[in-house]
């Protein structure tokens, strides 16, 4: 019994040092990359499993050596923050060394295993790396109100590695509409979960935008930020009409919700949770019609 007990405490312990919720949300925008390139070049899903397999792990090792390198540099504000305090690095659960070393060998294991798909994914998956640790987490996430923006490039990577994985290239527009819609995608969401936590990012002294501008500036700024995902949404129009369609309908009711809920409820967090759980499904039903679309391209309609 004992043993059974610490092995779960283990692996509960691994899964919130290396952030297992934040990797699996990624593998969604991946596989839409790398579904959709295999559709818009005709090619064979037979005959590039090994690269889809190894795209699969390299991205799992290297995002989860970018939240185990963020954990590593965090604990001092984390442990200031409630939704944080309980992470084994800051618990001591997660001894420091141990998280340095995993975060390492998870870093050159995941950029490894993409390698073996095409340089280029293993390029993008180090650039990914690479932003989310050093202009984000080591610096313009507590020096700036633009960290959300910072932050938001190596966040929209994951699209551009399961397409590169299957191409070795990058050249076509497809991929990047997934990725700019990813980009701004998560201004609106990161602001959500700002105005909730405000009195901890305050706390903190992290200087996220509702907590150095307010409220009404985070909405606005929202608002533009959702009138742009609308106009993303005709990035699709050279590929598919349904795919535009379904983008168009799912990012203006975002921004119809967002003004609507703001005039209805003046309670901020009340408008920010509705919005950032409306961001949850938001990316979830675009990528997974990605990812079907070109599935039934490649299975059904060939």
């Amino acid at each position: 019994m004992d043993r059974v007990v610490r092995k779960q405490k283990t692996s509960a312990v691994l899964s919130q040092t290396i952030k297992t919720g934040i990797i699996k949300s990624n593998l969604v925008p991946m596989f839409a990359g790398l579904t959709l390139a295999l559709y818009t070049y005709d090619l064979d899903p037979a005959d590039k499993l090994s690269e889809v397999l190894f795209a699969l792990i390299g991205s799992i090792l290297v995002i989860g050596s970018a939240g185990t390198f963020n954990n590593i540099y965090d604990r001092d504000i984390d442990a200031i923050m409630e939704r944080t305090k309980n992470r084994p690095t800051v618990t001591g659960d997660m001894p420091i060394k141990t998280a340095l070393l995993l975060a390492m060998v998870m870093a050159a294991a995941g950029m490894t295993a993409l390698a073996f798909t095409t340089p280029l994914a293993a390029l993008l998956g180090f650039l990914g790396l690479f932003f989310y640790v050093v202009p984000y987490t080591m610096w313009s996430k507590r020096r700036t109100i633009y960290n959300t923006e910072i932050g938001s490039i190596s966040g929209a990577m994951p699209p551009l590695i399961g397409w590169a994985a299957m191409t070795g290239t990058l050249a076509h527009p497809a991929i990047f509409a997934l990725f700019i819609i990813q980009v701004i995608w998560q201004m609106p969401h990161f602001y959500a979960i700002a105005i909730r936590r405000h009195n901890e990012y305050q706390a903190a002294r992290i200087p996220m935008l509702p907590v150095e501008k307010g409220i009404k500036r985070t909405y606005i700024q929202t608002n533009v930020y959702l009138v742009l995902l609308c106009l993303t949404s005709f990035l699709f129009l050279p590929l598919s009409l349904g795919l535009t369609l379904v983008a168009l309908l799912i990012n203006a009711g975002w921004l119809v919700l967002s003004i609507y809920g703001y005039r209805q409820k003046k309670d901020p967090e009340k408008w920010a949770k509705l919005l950032f759980i409306y961001s949850l499904f938001h990316m979830t039903i675009l990528f997974t019609t990605v990812i079907i679309y070109s599935l039934v391209g490649i299975f059904i309609l060939r």
